[in-house]
């Protein structure tokens, strides 16, 4: 998994360099203008991208690299790499999806509102994506992506 970087505060759990790579707006205005990043975005106030130099490394070993990114970045990726596999982790349900951020109780209600409402215009983009897993359960994800990753290897 590549770990992205933002420019968004840490949560108290989170470490830098192993959930994200925490800078600053003057470095990631930076690495934009000297085309480090692979794709980047704004999502829910803050900005994030992935190094291109962290997913060159990976692939330069034979890894498949997994991105975790939002649709905005997604499309950067479909442009800048054709070949790249797209995978959209989908709720449950609506419910489902609100009860989660509801009870992360990390965000504020304003903040869970815009990202619900974001939620929703991402899930009516999962058709632009060439696979759609079901979030049902962390363990059931994570095998489908070792099954897609296994047969996109032979």
């Amino acid at each position: 998994v590549s770990v992205s970087a933002t420019t968004r505060e840490p949560r108290d759990n989170e470490v830098d360099g192993l959930d994200y790579h925490f800078i600053t707006d003057e470095k990631f205005d930076q690495l934009i203008s000297r085309n480090e990043f692979l794709e980047w975005a704004e999502f829910a106030g803050a900005r994030y991208g992935t190094l291109r130099k962290s997913v060159e490394d990976g692939r330069s070993l034979g890894k498949h690299v997994l991105l975790e990114i939002e649709i905005a970045g997604a499309r950067q990726i479909r442009r800048a790499e054709p070949e790249a596999v797209l995978i959209f982790i989908a709720p449950p349900s609506w419910e489902e999806l609100v009860e989660r951020l509801t009870s992360r109780g990390t965000d504020t209600p304003e903040r869970r509102a815009a990202r619900l409402a974001l939620a929703q215009e991402e899930m009516a983009c999962s058709s632009e994506f060439d696979e759609v897993i079901v979030n049902h359960r962390v363990e059931e994800v994570a095998a489908r992506l070792l099954s897609l990753a296994s047969s996109r290897s032979k």
